[in-house]
């Protein structure tokens, strides 16, 4: 039997992708990259969406978790980024390279996608693909069902290994084509599209462009605190983050370094903030402002207790509003 490895996210493009082939009778293995930067990662070893796909396929998974790696890609990727920061062509061959490998250690023969023509701007224009699949070296043995009749022949539709004639022509970026697919093939649970990649965030982008200004060593766990709470840049040594709820204010104390400056109110119920990098008694001042002005009681004063080594109480106004604004990343 003719063995293929699937690049299954768990979204319904690739379920149907991984399918089609199956039904021709290919034995088939999932893999799924994980990065600090999915969507789907908050503290989880595998991508639940691809891990239940997967399940309801009925195929084994591989996850691969490549954060250290990728983020390399992040800093400085040969085919730039797109409306984020999000280097989507560099992420696809890194990825594709990965699986290829993992094809040649399971005696597997070709690869699966489910990849549209047109559906993605920047990685899934005609262009976009062939530099993919010359970069990767795997010209000819990346499949892509659902747009298959609209591509070049690949290796496995001339070997006879799969009927091309059984793939579709669907292009662009309506899912309707998928949807009665979907219907068609008997799969009636899928997740409904979403953003699967936290650089393609605005918020979340300038969050990392301001780390990789100001800190361009920054470590995995520099890129964990950008998911969490409010963010201010007092000055090019110095940042501030400020927990949203009881959560991340639980969240953040487990990241607090030995370095940092720790932000907690004493007089009013309020966000835990970390200040990271150097702060002189101007941005304690400052920071402790910054949390005054979150805190639940309309305080004209609030106590903030700071620590980094020993402990020290500050009384401060809450900050103004157009202050906040300037200082929020």
């Amino acid at each position: 039997m003719v063995k293929a490895i699937s690049l299954l996210s768990g979204g319904l493009d690739s379920i149907l992708a991984t399918k089609l082939v199956m039904d021709q009778g290919i034995d088939v293995f999932a893999v799924n990259f994980l990065t600090i930067f999915c969507t789907c990662s908050r503290g989880c070893k595998n991508c639940l969406s691809s891990k239940s796909a997967a399940d309801k396929l009925g195929i084994p998974l591989k996850v691969f978790e490549i954060s250290k790696e990728f983020m390399e890609i992040v800093k400085k990727p040969k085919y730039g980024y797109g409306s984020g920061l999000n280097p989507c062509i560099d992420c696809r061959i890194f990825m594709f390279k990965k699986a290829g490998k993992y094809m040649e250690e399971k005696g597997a023969k070709f690869l699966i996608t489910g990849e549209v023509l047109g559906e993605r701007p920047m990685s899934q224009t005609k262009r976009a693909l062939k530099i993919i699949e010359e970069e990767t070296g795997l010209k000819g043995l990346i499949l892509r069902p659902l747009s298959a009749k609209l591509l070049e022949p690949t290796i496995p539709e001339k070997e006879g290994w799969v009927d091309r004639d059984k793939f579709l022509a669907i292009e662009g970026r309506s899912r309707k084509p998928q949807i009665e697919l979907a219907k068609k093939l008997g799969i009636d649970e899928y997740p409904q599209p979403a953003g699967g990649c936290l650089l393609t965030d605005p918020a979340f982008s300038n969050r990392m462009k301001d780390l990789m200004k100001y800190n361009p060593d920054f470590t995995l766990e520099d890129v964990k605190l950008l998911r969490l709470g409010r963010h201010f840049r007092l000055s090019p040594e110095a940042k501030l983050i400020v927990g949203r709820d009881e959560k991340e204010n639980n969240q953040l104390s487990n990241l607090v370094k030995e370095e940092d400056v720790l932000f907690q109110p004493l007089n009013g119920r309020g966000p835990l903030g970390i200040g990271k990098g150097i702060f002189n008694e101007e941005l304690i001042q400052l920071s402790s402002s910054i949390i005054a002005r979150y805190c639940d009681e309309n305080l004209n004063q609030v106590e903030i207790l700071c620590k980094k080594g020993n402990s020290f109480k500050v009384l401060v106004n809450p900050a103004k509003e157009e202050l906040i604004l300037k200082l929020r990343i």
